[in-house]
């Protein structure tokens, strides 16, 4: 009987069966789990090189520009008058500023004016007590009546000496000393006279009235202290506001095209603007050019005045200055935000009928708010592209939107780069 039990499967240890634990599931399920991370990578970085590109290239045909257009805002070169201006930084200087001092010694009894107002000249501003300089005056006034009576004694004692020298009734030297004692007398009344007008000076000095024309400041003395003469401060100080003036500087190499309309005669205007320079403070002409040059700074001082009749000007104020040198007639013009330059050349992106760009180079001469002259390359009429330059280059097709436009297409893309900054496809600018 032949025993099946020894070579069945059950039964043999080599061929049987064991259940798999979880770690040895795990590992043959972990290169399938690589493969399907591999491919989710393949198609986002897929998704992102291709799809989205294409996406962005179409969004501004779907705004309504040609595809390959470039959206841009553009202006035609004009002709206009444009001043030639010189800028510089000016200070405001009064005209005249003058110290209230008392010119004698004494108590401070009465103030007239108002700190902060205006004052004409000779209006009364401060009184000090006046009663010794009118003692003084009754002293010297007293002194000048004694030696009249002294004078007119004398006088009579000479006539009656002349009379008797006449009879030989006296000797000649006596005639002689009483003639030197008039003489005498007469210098004394005349010291006397100067002393009179001496007190009464200093009886008018007790009454302090304003030197000039102008606006008082603050008052460094207050009723009731004792005021000297060789005070440093003062009462107060009085500035000149109508008309003022501003002090600034100009290059030496700009000297010769001011002296020339200078010596015209004809007022060359001249403009103050606050610190920004974007607000007009006042019109004035120049008066005054330095009669020489600062080897230091190379520059030469010019004074304008303005009328100030509205007190926007204000003493040693810091104002932008822009003197009015000459004016070009029928010039061609096109904004400065159309000017491009780079180490080499100053160009435009000149549209075509076509509406394609192309890099035209142009020389510049002075500009004025906002407009540049444009001596060389262009003619009235041309039409330049003044915004939307980051993204052009020599050839580019472009499609022309208003201001407003532009503007809202910029705040809406989002930002990518600075206005201004150009992109890697922008055009390069001509190197010759």
């Amino acid at each position: 009987m032949t025993d099946h039990s020894k070579n069945s499967p059950a039964s043999s240890p080599s061929s049987r069966v064991l259940p798999s634990t979880p770690a040895q599931a795990a590992h043959r399920q972990r290169p399938s789990s690589k493969w399907l991370l591999i491919v989710a990578v393949v198609i986002v970085v897929g998704y992102a090189v291709l799809v989205r590109p294409l996406s962005r290239s179409a969004a501004p045909a779907r705004a309504g520009y040609g595809p390959g257009a470039v959206p841009v805002t553009a202006e035609p070169a004009r002709t206009a008058d444009l001043n030639v201006r010189i800028v510089a930084l000016g200070t405001v200087t009064p005209v005249a500023t003058a110290t209230v001092r008392s010119r004698v010694d004494g108590e401070l009894q009465k103030i007239y004016f108002t700190e902060g107002t205006n004052v004409a000249e000779g209006a009364p501003l401060a009184d000090l007590d006046p009663r010794p300089f009118e003692v003084q005056k009754l002293q010297t006034e007293a002194q000048l009546a004694k030696d009249n009576a002294l004078l007119d004694d004398a006088h009579l004692d000479l006539a009656r000496y002349q009379t008797l020298l006449e009879q030989d009734s006296v000797a000649k030297q006596q005639v002689d000393t009483q003639a030197a004692l008039v003489r005498q007398y007469e210098a004394a009344i005349k010291l006397d006279q100067a002393q009179v007008a001496s007190a009464a000076l200093q009886l008018e000095y007790s009454h302090i009235t304003s030197p000039i024309t102008g606006r008082i400041g603050l008052r460094y003395v207050d009723q009731g202290n004792i005021v000297h003469a060789a005070d440093a401060n003062g009462i107060a100080v009085i500035t000149q506001l109508q008309p003022i003036t501003v002090l600034f500087a100009i290059p030496q190499d700009a000297v010769p095209q001011v002296m020339k309309q200078f010596k015209t005669g004809n007022p060359m205007v001249v403009e103050a603007y606050d610190r920004d320079g974007r607000t007009l403070l006042a019109t004035g002409k120049l008066v005054t050019v330095d009669n020489q040059i600062d080897p230091t700074t190379g520059t030469v001082k010019l004074r304008a005045e303005f009328p100030n009749a509205d007190e926007t000007l204000f003493p040693n104020q810091f104002v932008n200055v822009q003197l009015i040198a000459d004016q070009i007639h029928g010039a061609t013009v096109v904004p400065t935000a159309a000017i491009q330059r780079s180490a080499t050349a100053t160009y435009v992106y000149l549209v075509a009928a076509q509406k394609t760009a192309s890099v035209r180079r142009v020389e510049t001469g002075p500009s004025e708010r906002g407009a540049i002259v444009i001596s060389k390359g262009l003619v009235p009429g041309d039409v330049v592209v003044v915004d939307g330059v980051d993204k052009l280059r020599d050839g580019s097709t472009v499609e022309l939107v208003s201001r407003a436009a532009g503007a809202t297409g910029a705040a809406g893309s989002g930002p990518d780069k600075p206005a201004g900054q150009r992109g890697p496809g922008a055009a390069r600018p001509p190197q010759n």
